[in-house]
């Protein structure tokens, strides 16, 4: 695809970083819309722009169809048809003591779809071309949207005590003011970090060090599968344990995980190690992040609070996907990117131990802040 639309290696990284940034800005807003009307017209609406964003990225052109097509279209589309909206309505729908493993079982299902997906549009790219594969994923999101009219209309009513009284603004307010909220939010911003530039730059990094291009996919693929378990598996756990501390321990051992990869000389085998390591630890974040917020806020402002979480793990993607690009045509080494991915999941961990994970009427900053507004 780079070869033939002719553009450099950091030029198509900052077109998925766009799409990762978009994506996350666009999170919180769609996610209200979700809050307010239910799944049903944001699934619509943004699978018809995810359709659009693949068409035009097929046929647009350099400029055009990569940064507005793959980035800005794209990225609004994934932002509603991706798990900000599905995990509020799943959350909506099982009792307060299932939710996050129900999230995990979703999470767990999203990446077995991805196994089916990603050799599917490899196949079709090495016999047709990716424009080809570019439109036949369009037609998989309109699908979304066909589907999603028969999904159910308005959320119900919420009736937790965290959410009573709230408008979208005031819950964004005291979200901002809980310590414990802010420190998971910053935290996740390594999540995405790692994760992004792991998947846009590890098969060029492959490559680099005299293993097979092809590794690169097969590992993908192992992440993929690796994923699906551990998505199931921390959703299980998130039920038994503190979910803040399964976080931090996830941020820890993806950093162990790291350094290891670089530490040691890059073979097929570490390869396939590192990648079931970390697409073990990949989305076990997701149904923990998401356990967090509705424990600590409710469920009625839920897709606009985990859109802001959300929010920053995508500029971590647009950081990690982008800067990988830049810093290998500076130095033709991808070895400063992989060392910032190691100190930022530590300083993760750090800050995702230490989180205050009260609900807001319990958390003492947040409950000062109120009094001294009264």
């Amino acid at each position: 695809m780079r070869a033939d639309l002719g553009v450099s290696a950091s030029a198509f990284g900052f077109a998925l970083a766009l799409q990762n940034l978009t994506w996350g800005l666009a999170q919180p807003v769609i996610g209200m819309f979700g809050d307010r009307y239910g799944p049903r017209p944001v699934l619509v609406v943004c699978a018809s722009l995810y359709a659009s964003g693949l068409l035009l990225m097929a046929w647009g052109g350099p400029a055009i169809g990569l940064n507005i097509g793959a980035g800005v279209l794209a990225g609004i589309g994934i932002a509603g048809c991706g798990f900000g909206v599905v995990l509020g309505a799943v959350s909506r729908s099982v009792p307060p003591e299932k939710r996050v493993q129900a999230v995990g079982v979703v999470s767990a299902v999203g990446s077995v779809a991805t196994l089916v997906i990603a050799p599917l549009g490899q196949a079709i790219i090495d016999t047709d071309g990716w424009q080809t594969a570019a439109l036949s994923f369009a037609v998989v999101a309109a699908t979304i949207g066909v589907i999603a009219l028969f999904i159910g209309g308005k959320p119900a009513p919420a009736k937790d005590h965290k959410a009573v009284a709230l408008n979208a603004r005031e819950a964004v307010g005291r979200a901002i003011l809980h310590p414990g909220f802010m420190a998971m939010t910053v935290a996740f911003f390594a999540c995405g970090f790692q994760l992004q530039f792991i998947t846009v730059h590890l098969p060029t990094y492959l490559g680099i060090c005299g293993v097979s291009t092809e590794l690169g996919a097969i590992a993908l693929g192992v992440i993929g599968i690796a994923n699906a378990v551990g998505s199931y598996v921390t959703g299980r756990l998130g039920t038994r344990y503190r979910p803040k501390q399964l976080l931090a321990l996830i941020y820890l051992l993806r950093t162990v995980a790291i350094i290891a990869f670089i530490w040691f000389p890059v073979t097929a085998f570490s390869t396939l190690a590192f990648a079931a390591v970390m697409g073990f630890l990949w989305l076990g974040v997701v149904p923990l992040v998401s356990g967090l917020v509705a424990k600590m806020f409710g469920l009625q402002h839920f897709n606009t609070l985990f859109g802001i979480v959300f929010l920053s793990h995508q500029i971590g993607g647009f950081a990690g996907a982008w800067l990988g690009g830049v810093t290998y045509d500076l130095t033709a080494s991808y070895m400063t990117a992989w060392v910032s991915m190691a100190v930022v999941g530590l300083c993760a961990f750090l800050l995702q131990w230490s989180m205050d994970d009260r609900d807001h009427v319990s958390s003492g900053a947040v409950r000062d802040s109120l009094q001294g507004t009264i």
